[in-house]
């Protein structure tokens, strides 16, 4: 069962680095919760290595930055759609 999550957390990462993802895109790519996607890339990637989790910290961090202006961006537009079908 170990052997599983380590190699999860491996792939999870590597998919998070290739693509720039979130936690959110990599949870629905892989079918998992994103706690698990968190749990893995931020607890376990850290001791199975140590480089690739920090490559994956640089983006996640990154993405934190940028939640509130995505969230901005999202409620915008919703509203915009709405405003059309009307």
């Amino acid at each position: 069962m170990k052997d599983y999550m380590e190699e999860r957390a491996v792939e999870l990462a590597n998919y998070i680095i290739e693509n720039k993802s979130t936690v959110r895109d990599a949870a629905k790519k892989y079918g998992i919760s994103k706690s698990t996607v968190h749990k893995d890339v931020a607890q376990r990637l850290y001791y199975i290595s140590f480089d690739t989790h920090e490559k994956v910290r640089k983006i996640l961090d990154e993405n934190k930055n940028q939640r509130h202006i995505r969230g901005g961006i999202a409620t915008k537009n919703k509203y915009e759609t709405k405003r059309k079908d009307a």
